[in-house]
């Protein structure tokens, strides 16, 4: 510790001059009310983690700054976790919000401080967190380093394009747990801040790319007259983008000061900048230069007393190792190691610290090294500090971050009316005056009990109520004692009990009132307990200023302000009663929030750039809204979520008469929790959906306790899966090549299914089906075909795009138009182009033209092809027909009847497959054919239509639908509207249609290769090597497969990942724990779906087979596994071997 007393002394006179110009402590309701009004002093951050990263304990530091709870409670009390089930599992479950007040110098700043979860079951709630702030702490463990939900948090403030700061905690791991030297732990260090940087550096490169993409497409357009440049000239150089942008400002670096290295648990932290102003006085070196050479390949030669460069190629200790790491670790050797209690006396004296007496001798070392670390260096100084400097307040909002918030849905900021392009001005402003419109954006709702309320809870007293109870106290002692007296001397003299009964009677007409005013205060209290949960909305105040009373627009997340600018009139406001407009409600504020943590305290306004609470919304907003004076505001940006919901459970009560209460619970649950979902089957089934196995505990807990306060049964995790086929296979379960028996098994083995067929049904032998309708009037002819990976793929990642398209289609068959930015009909146009690149091959041969449909839903992962010769309809793509170029067709692209009923029966059959009614992916339906007989058609419909003109009353009604009837030419009646054929699209042969194309599709899909597609987790394990084959067991006994196994860099750490599927996942986290004592935890994110192998409905055909598996061929099949229990769980026919007739096992004994 060479330069430890030195520092000391310098510290000494910093630690001084510090409580000089920092003055944290406990702030009252006024101050923040006060601060509020300071918008550019406002600081709306959150901090983001992984799990178990320290982002709790953390927040209880900054808390115990300001007061709130006792600095020796931090990182024990976990203050922001208020739920029980928190507290008992460790981790935080829902992200809370907390108001702190912090000054340095002259300028006080209000920091609106918001704790959000690291487990990726509740990355959900990361999400809301986001939203409403303006800056992010991230948070990373100093031996885990960079870790899965690290890069997907990263991920979500990029998205939000929101500013983070760094703070790499448990640094004391470093010095107890892995005893590094300080030399060591600086490269450690180095290495995560490159980690951390990568994955800056990826999402950085990726925007500029796109960026200089789009571009370039712009620019290969040639003007007219100008040729299109050749081929070899046309070399695109990729760096050329993230060269010439600047991204210096992105990154972390300490000599910025947007990095603090920390240990939350023992409550202290620093910055670069710190040391810097403490060492510049000592070396006689300016500050500045100082934060630029403390971090990095610098070192301090003691001769010349200068700072020079080389410090890794010359063997010198770098500056950053020789003036901080070696005192601190030099610090935790003598308090903690060896317990040296002079050295730690010369430590406390020449600090100039405080130290009480019994943490000098508590015999847990880290009481006494938090006492000296929390005064030395106290974490919430350099964190607050960083965050007021670096994070922006909300009057710096970035212009593209603005007008990303209010882009509705595919349309382009600039394609929005022009009363909602000049709401842009009022974002950037910040602004709180009264004529300024109010934009709120509620990213969630959150439940509280009723007693949690400020306006329920028992308020203190009054000197004037204390002064009535004490009067009332005494006039009852006196009655009391007047009463006791009167009745010891009532025989014994008849005149003293006048004077007492007198006074008596003078005090009782006092003491009534004030027993009356009592029990009607108890009687009021008791008789406004609510006794059922609230909801608070948490939201940010944009623009303009809240308040009580207030009446306001609530936008729903559909909601178009082009639509209501046309129906409402210009400039109306909520207060005039506006006419209904769809997804707009008007409302007024009830009561607003201020959010403590755990405490809700009531506010009468709020100014902009303020987070807050607003209760008595839950009538208009679900789970998200934007409220607003304006009717030209845009709804917000959906948020963007990370995890998936995938786990379902089916719910009922116990008791069948609270059904009621449960259907009113789940819906309270809906509402409360931003990633659950509840649904509502077609067999009556309620149905919960959740991201994951801890978040689905959660909700079910919440269920039974708070919403519904019911006994409830719970079903089995239902497991989604998918169906789909494959091209046939090339060798036998054996991996023996199919050979010629196989061949003839395989044609006797059709033919006796094409025995089971019904009447009306052909299945040649290359899959296509063949199938008439009941009434004999139509024929289709189906052949199913497996689509791509890579089709598929893409098609399951641009649902969006093509739920634009539908939507287009629809309203361009209605004769109303849609306007789709350039920017949404670019995506489609290189979505068209993707997937024709991924259609190759003389069975694709113009497939992507001949698109019918999508499916299921209309925007699924299946198609529908128009192989018909004689018929051609309008394009699926017909969004992007303008932009093409060229001629347009000479007459326009009608529909044939009954077209719809075609799509109908495709959207049936993908979204309920023939194995066990789960829906389709990856599936191509071709429609080779399609002959109706129309003159039998017409027929029906003429016996039709005369029937119905005979039951009708005589009359000219009667005559003159006759005479439109027969003056109405058939191709228009067979032309039909946007929902097939004039009048019977809804008729006999229609359903008739419907039915007959979804059975073909099914009967094709059966003639195919059948599989069944299981959902997969991603599963990353980090485990000691001791542990590592007990890992690899519990994985293979799930079915999983490990993809790489790589060891952590300075540590005795391997990080594995592996894919499971979802239905072996349920109690997989307990299990590994269980088996390795802990010292393992996976993380569990939804991946993909891939084809499960085994065909589930394999029997034994060629010899090999039999030999191999038997006659029975009664091994385990996991596929028909999967197949069966859905099928049991969905009341399907399930075939099952049922042992008959067995034979008793007899033992040697007789008796037996």
């Amino acid at each position: 510790m060479t330069y430890a007393k030195c520092k000391g002394h310098r510290i000494a006179l910093y630690f001084r001059d510090r409580e000089n110009n920092i003055r944290m402590g406990h702030t009252s309701l006024e101050k923040i009310i006060a601060l509020q009004k300071k918008t550019s002093n406002i600081r709306n951050i959150c901090i983001l983690a992984h799990v178990d990263h320290g982002k709790t304990t953390l927040a209880d530091c900054l808390v115990a700054s300001n007061g709130i709870i006792s600095t020796r409670l931090a990182g024990k009390l976990r203050y922001l976790d208020s739920r029980e089930d928190e507290q008992i599992r460790g981790i935080t479950m829902k992200s809370s919000a907390i108001s702190l007040h912090f000054t340095t110098g002259e300028n006080e700043y209000l920091i609106n401080l918001i704790d959000s979860p690291g487990h990726v079951d509740f990355s959900s709630e990361v999400s809301t967190a986001v939203r409403l702030c303006d800056g992010a702490i991230v948070v990373v463990d100093a031996v885990e380093g960079v870790c899965p939900q690290t890069q997907a948090v990263l991920r979500q403030a990029w998205l939000e394009n929101i500013r983070p700061v760094l703070v790499i905690n448990k640094i004391d791991r470093l010095i107890v747990e892995l005893k590094l030297s300080p030399l060591e732990a600086h490269m450690h260090l180095q290495k995560i801040l490159e980690q951390v940087n990568a994955v800056t550096g990826t999402l950085f490169a990726s925007k500029v790319l796109e960026e200089r993409a789009a571009k370039d497409v712009e620019e290969q357009d040639p003007a007219p007259g100008e040729q299109d440049p050749a081929p070899e000239e046309q070399v695109y150089d990729w760096s050329a983008g993230l060269e010439e942008t600047d991204d210096s400002h992105l990154y972390f670096s300490p000599d910025q000061g947007n990095v603090v290295f920390a240990s939350a648990i023992d409550g202290w932290g620093f910055s670069i900048r710190m040391f810097a102003q403490i060492y510049s006085q000592k070396m006689g070196i300016r500050s500045e230069l100082l934060q630029r050479t403390l971090w990095g390949d610098f070192y301090l030669n003691v001769k010349t007393k200068k700072i020079m460069k080389g410090a890794q190629s010359k063997g010198k200790k770098p500056l950053f190792v020789q003036l901080v790491l070696d005192n601190i670790w030099s610090l935790y050797d003598a308090v903690v190691t060896r317990r040296d209690k002079e050295k730690v006396e010369k430590i406390v004296t020449s600090l100039d610290l405080k130290v009480m007496a019994r943490d000098l001798r508590h015999s847990d070392p880290k009481v006494l090294l938090s006492a000296i670390c929390s005064q030395w260096l106290p974490v919430s100084q350099s964190v607050l500090s960083m965050v007021c400097e670096k994070l922006p307040a909300p009057t710096d909002m970035a212009v593209e971050r603005v007008e990303a918030l209010m882009s509705v849905g595919a349309r382009r900021f600039d394609t929005l009316p022009e009363e909602t392009q000049q709401l842009r001005k009022a974002f950037l402003e910040c602004a709180s005056e009264d004529e300024t419109p109010v934009i709120v954006f509620v990213s969630k709702m959150f439940a509280v009990d009723s007693m949690a309320l400020p306006q329920n809870k028992q308020r203190p007293l009054t000197q004037e109520e204390i002064a009535q109870r004490r009067e009332l106290a005494r006039q009852r002692h006196a009655e009391r004692q007047a009463a006791n007296q009167g009745s010891g001397s009532t025989e014994t003299t008849s005149g003293g009990s006048g004077p007492t009964a007198a006074s008596a009677n003078d005090i009782s007409p006092d003491t009534d009132a004030l027993c009356a005013q009592t029990e009607a205060l108890a009687v009021k209290t008791s008789g406004e307990e609510p006794q059922r949960e609230h909801f608070v909305a948490f939201a940010r105040v944009y623009s303009g200023v809240v308040r009580t009373g207030r009446k306001v627009f609530v936008l729903g997340p559909k909601y178009d302000p082009t639509l209501a600018l046309t129906t409402l009139s210009r400039g109306c406001s909520p207060a005039d009663a506006p006419p209904p407009v769809p997804h707009l409600a008007c409302t007024t504020l009830d009561r607003l929030y201020l959010l403590m943590g755990r405490e809700l305290e009531e506010l009468d306004e709020v100014p902009a750039g303020n987070i807050l609470g607003i209760g008595g919304m839950e009538e208009f907003i679900l789970k998200s809204a934007t409220i607003s004076t304006s009717a030209a505001c845009p709804p917000f940006t959906p948020l963007n979520f990370e995890a998936t919901p995938i786990v379902r459970v089916a719910i009922e009560p116990k008791h069948p008469s609270e059904m009621p209460k449960l259907v009113q619970g789940m819906r309270l649950l809906n509402q409360a929790d931003p990633c659950a979902e509840v649904l509502i089957q077609e067999s009556g089934e309620h149905v919960l959906l959740t991201a994951g196995e801890v978040h689905l505990q959660r909700c079910l807990d919440d269920l039974r306790e708070r919403f519904a306060r019911i006994k409830i049964s719970v079903s089995e995790p239902i497991v989604p899966f998918r169906e789909t086929v494959i091209r046939p296979p090339k060798v036998d379960m054996v991996n023996e090549e199919l050979g010629r028996q196989q061949k003839v098994a395989v044609a006797r083995q059709a033919r006796e299914e094409q025995a089971r067929y019904p009447e009306g049904v052909q299945v040649d032998s290359t899959g296509l089906v063949t199938l008439t309708t009941p009434n004999k009037l139509a024929t289709l002819r189906v052949r199913a075909l497996p689509l791509p990976d890579q089709a598929t793929s893409l098609l399951e990642g641009n649902a969006e795009l093509i739920r634009t398209m539908e939507q287009f289609s629809l309203m361009a068959r209605e004769g109303r138009e849609m306007e789709i930015s350039p920017k949404t009909l670019e995506a489609i146009g290189s979505f068209r182009a993707e997937l024709a690149g991924h259609l190759q091959g003389h069975r694709w041969r113009d497939a992507v033209d001949r698109i019918w449909s999508f499916g299921p839903r209309r925007c699924g992962p299946n198609l529908l092809l128009n192989s018909l010769e004689d018929y051609r309809r309008p394009s699926a793509w017909q969004c992007l027909e303008p932009q093409q170029g060229g001629a347009l067709p000479a007459a326009p692209l009608t529909l044939r009847d009954f077209d719809n009923s075609i799509v109908s029966g495709f959207q049936l059959a993908t979204l309920a497959g023939p194995m066990c009614e789960e829906p389709l992916m990856g599936v191509c339906f071709s429609v080779e054919s399609w002959e109706v007989k129309s003159s039998s058609l017409m027929d029906q419909q003429d016996s039709v239509s005369q029937r119905a003109v005979g039951e009708a009353e005589p009359g000219e009604p009667a005559r003159a639908a006759v005479e439109e009837e027969a003056a109405g030419d058939a191709p228009a009646r067979r032309r039909g509207d946007a929902a097939g054929s004039g009048g019977d699209c809804y008729g006999p042969f229609s359903g008739q249609l419907i039915a007959a194309m979804k059975d073909a599709c099914r009967y094709a899909f059966q003639a195919k290769a059948q599989r069944l597609m299981a959902a997969m987790y991603t599963c990353d394990i980090m485990a000691t090597a001791e542990v590592l084959g007990r890992v690899y067991g519990v994985l293979s006994k799930r079915e999983g497969r490990v993809l790489s196994e790589e060891m952590k860099e300075g540590t005795d750490m391997f990080i594995i990942k592996a894919v499971l599927p979802v239905a072996e996942s349920f109690g997989f986290a307990d299990e590994i724990r269980k088996r390795t004592s802990g010292l393992a935890s996976p993380q569990l994110v939804f991946s993909h779906w891939e084809v499960i192998p085994s065909d589930p409905f394999w029997v034994p055909t060629t010899e090999e087979e039999y030999l191999h598996f038997g006659e029975k061929a009664d091994s385990a099949n996991q596929a028909l596994k999967y197949v069966n229990a859905v099928r049991r769980r969905k009341g399907l026919y399930v075939e099952e071997k049922l042992v008959e007739h067995a034979e008793k096992q007899r033992t040697l004994s007789k008796n037996k």
